[in-house]
């Protein structure tokens, strides 16, 4: 085979679409490249294949046995107490921005602890105590309370 022959040859493919970037079933910078059959003319699929079109309930399922299955083979992350600490901390933060449920768990808190008639009896002998300290304070109380303020 000559060298003549050789470049016609590479020509040829060149023609065919085929070229250095370009494999066999290539489109060949012919068509709409890039733009799957299965799209809207909004650019979203609308195929009902696939993970990402199952419902959300359907998702957590297979997920959640990839996660068993994970641990079985014990290929699964374990978090150590410094990165659960920060897994902790960001869930905090999350939460905390819900001002209404943050509110709703300090009310839930408030009326458990005060059904417990012991533990309110020792805050309110602490709080006196403290209160009883401040001489000034009780001076104040004991003049209200003599009738003659």
């Amino acid at each position: 085979m000559s060298s003549n022959s050789k470049d016609e040859k590479d020509k040829d493919r060149d023609r065919e679409g085929r070229g250095s970037h370009a494999g066999p079933g290539s489109r060949g910078g012919h068509g709409s490249y890039g733009k799957d059959s299965n799209e809207d003319k909004s650019g979203h699929g609308t195929s009902n294949r696939g993970f990402a079109s199952m419902d959300e309930d359907k998702q957590r399922e297979i997920a959640s046995k990839g996660g068993y299955a994970a641990h079985e083979k014990g290929t699964a992350h374990e978090f150590n107490s410094e990165e659960a600490r920060e897994a902790g901390h960001k869930g905090g933060e999350a939460v905390s921005q819900d001002r209404e449920h943050m509110a709703e768990i300090g009310r839930k808190g408030g009326e458990a602890v005060s059904q417990d008639r012991g533990h309110m009896a020792d805050i309110g002998r602490k709080g006196g105590e403290t209160v009883s300290q401040d001489r000034e304070h009780m001076s104040e109380i004991g003049k209200k309370g003599d009738g003659s303020g």
